[in-house]
């Protein structure tokens, strides 16, 4: 019984129901096929209810439905001893013997709270939530833009302490964005404590957020006029990603399309506060902006046999200078993406350190409609550089203090750009490129 698609970064091995991440060969053909599904993992899209694809940040292979018979067998043997709570519960503390918060069993509502309709609707409060793998923290790495979460003044690094009275305590993210999901009209109320304020109690603040229907549009793009340090007037497209969606890589072929029909001679890509989603979506993305059989990333198995995931005659719709922008709520395929654009010399990096989160698990559907998550690899940068706890440091800071001179006035589509006007990462992003651009100039 091959299960549905749930929330994640994955990759599908349709084909077996046997891990053989140390078969090169079987894993890079089945990312080739495409075989894309969603698995819950370490990040919820918490507080977002789901009729349409959801967003996390593991790499996840997942599999048909287990007919293993010492899995099931086990399950037999411990589902009479009181109750499917119990069981679960059980089977919870010796998963948690291993020492990785990741590897875990999910109840049925849970697992089904993650599947995937086709319509496109969502409700909830609009947060990105992981546990921080070194405090074991419920985090906000990103809200939703002009979300009910947004609105009501959460941030990414907020932790989240309770929800509706509830402590948090030892709960995971699936279990939390179940707890913050809901119809539309109803309303849910978190105590949180801000990451500005961390260990002050004065950081703590309570906040009842309404749920409400949620659009998610994963690319929003402007054309910035950009006044070289010649004099010369030219136009920056900037693209922002907010999350890889199934038609994240069609829409920023089209958006790429586009800008450039409009005159861009430069780039910025934002990814900031992106966390994730399909990493198949992550990967052709990547092959907008690279050419040829370059490596996109790197997976790891328990063994340390390292799998390169390499691109197979890519042609770049543009190679036009790049900037990607990242911070700490950039995480997963973000990662991944960010990796493989400077790894590869496509791109700089501008911003903050990434949040660091690189598994790669394998998922299997009981019969009782649960789901065990077993982390079983990691990935890295196409450089070999390890991303899980450790991040991507960006070749330049998000800081004004290198710029000789304040940035010129936009000038023209103000209404549209004047949000980034002010935006010290775009303005280190413009530097960069005039940077580039005079490097290209005098080769």
């Amino acid at each position: 019984m091959p299960m549905r698609s749930c929330a994640s970064d994955n990759v599908k091995l349709a084909e077996s129901s046997k891990l053989q991440l140390n078969n090169r060969k079987d894993l890079i053909e089945s990312i080739a096929k495409g075989f894309v599904g969603f698995a819950a993992a370490a990040t919820a899209l918490a507080s977002i209810c789901f009729d349409s694809p959801a967003f996390a940040e593991s790499l996840t292979v997942a599999f048909p439905a287990s007919r293993a018979p010492e899995l099931q067998q086990t399950m037999v043997e411990i589902f009479p001893l009181k109750s499917a709570d119990a069981a679960y519960g059980k089977i919870s503390g010796m998963l948690s013997t291993l020492g990785d918060p990741f590897t875990r069993i999910i109840s049925p509502k849970e697992y089904q709270s993650f599947r995937i309709g086709s319509d496109g609707n969502l409700q909830g409060v609009g947060l990105f939530i992981s546990v921080e793998p070194r405090t074991g923290h419920l985090v906000v790495l990103s809200c939703v833009e002009d979300s009910p979460a947004a609105r009501a003044g959460i941030h990414e690094g907020d932790e989240l302490i309770e929800i509706n009275g509830e402590r948090l305590d030892g709960i995971d993210s699936e279990a939390a964005a179940l707890k913050l999901r809901g119809r539309a009209g109803t309303s849910v109320t978190v105590k949180v404590h801000s990451g500005k304020d961390v260990g002050r109690e004065s950081g703590i603040r309570e906040v009842n957020i309404p749920r409400g229907y949620i659009k998610l549009s994963p690319i929003s793009r402007t054309i910035i006029p950009h006044r070289t340090p010649d004099g010369h007037l030219t136009k920056t497209g900037y693209v922002k990603l907010s999350a890889f969606s199934q038609t994240a890589a069609a829409d920023m072929a089209n958006t790429i399309h586009e800008l450039e029909s409009e005159g861009a001679h430069s780039y910025i890509l934002d990814l900031r506060n992106n966390p994730g989603g399909l990493v198949k979506a992550g990967l052709d993305v990547a092959q907008i902006w690279l050419d040829g059989d370059e490596t996109l990333v790197n997976a790891v198995d328990r063994e340390g046999h390292t799998l390169p995931i390499n691109m197979v005659d890519g042609h770049a719709i543009t190679h036009d200078p790049l900037v990607v922008l990242v911070n700490e709520g950039s995480a997963s395929a973000s990662e991944i993406l960010a990796g493989a654009l400077h790894d590869n010399g496509r791109a700089i990096l501008v911003g903050h350190k990434t949040f660091g989160k690189g598994k790669i698990q394998s998922v299997t559907e009981l019969h009782d409609g649960s789901a065990l998550f077993v982390t079983v690899a990691k990935y890295l940068s196409p450089a070999l550089h390890d991303i899980d706890h450790v991040g991507i440091t960006p070749d330049v800071q998000c800081t004004t203090d290198m710029l000789s001179s304040p940035k010129e006035s936009l000038l023209k589509n103000k209404s549209s750009v004047s949000s980034l006007e002010a935006d010290s990462c775009i303005m280190v992003a413009e530097h960069e490129l005039d940077v580039q651009e005079s490097r290209g100039t005098a080769s």
